[in-house]
């Protein structure tokens, strides 16, 4: 069985910091990049980072370079996303996702184009 299961989110006021770390089982972990996406209320899912299995090459959207750095631990099968400066604006459910090897740039967590699998999410609510 496969299994992704995000944890680390909680409420947290404007300039605070989470990590969110993602735990998985059930696929090979390194040979997929692995990815964060997030999900407003009322809103589209949103692509937040990515990291690749093999150099660790590095993705994020605009809107958290700078204050989001994602890591992964390959011996563990565990992904890890550090959030400072958070701001209400990036209040929302929180998922990692195994990214198809190469798609780190590509994958669209909008249409689910890909992605194999994702976990459930962790809420993190930015307080104003």
């Amino acid at each position: 069985e496969v299994l992704l299961v995000e944890s680390g989110g909680g409420l947290v006021q404007t300039g605070g910091s989470l990590r969110l770390s993602c735990s998985t089982s059930g696929f090979v972990f390194g040979t997929y990049a692995i990815g964060w996406f997030r999900q407003a209320p009322g809103k589209e899912r949103e692509k937040v980072s990515c990291i690749y299995h093999n150099d660790g090459t590095t993705y994020y959207t605009d809107s958290v370079k700078g204050r989001f750095t994602v890591s992964r631990d390959n011996a563990k099968n565990m992904e890890y996303l550090q959030m400072t400066g958070l701001l209400p604006e990036d209040t929302g459910v929180y998922h990692c996702a195994a990214v198809l090897p190469g798609q780190c740039s590509a994958w669209n967590p909008k249409k689910f184009v890909g992605m194999q699998y994702w976990g459930q999410g962790t809420m993190v609510t930015v307080s104003s």
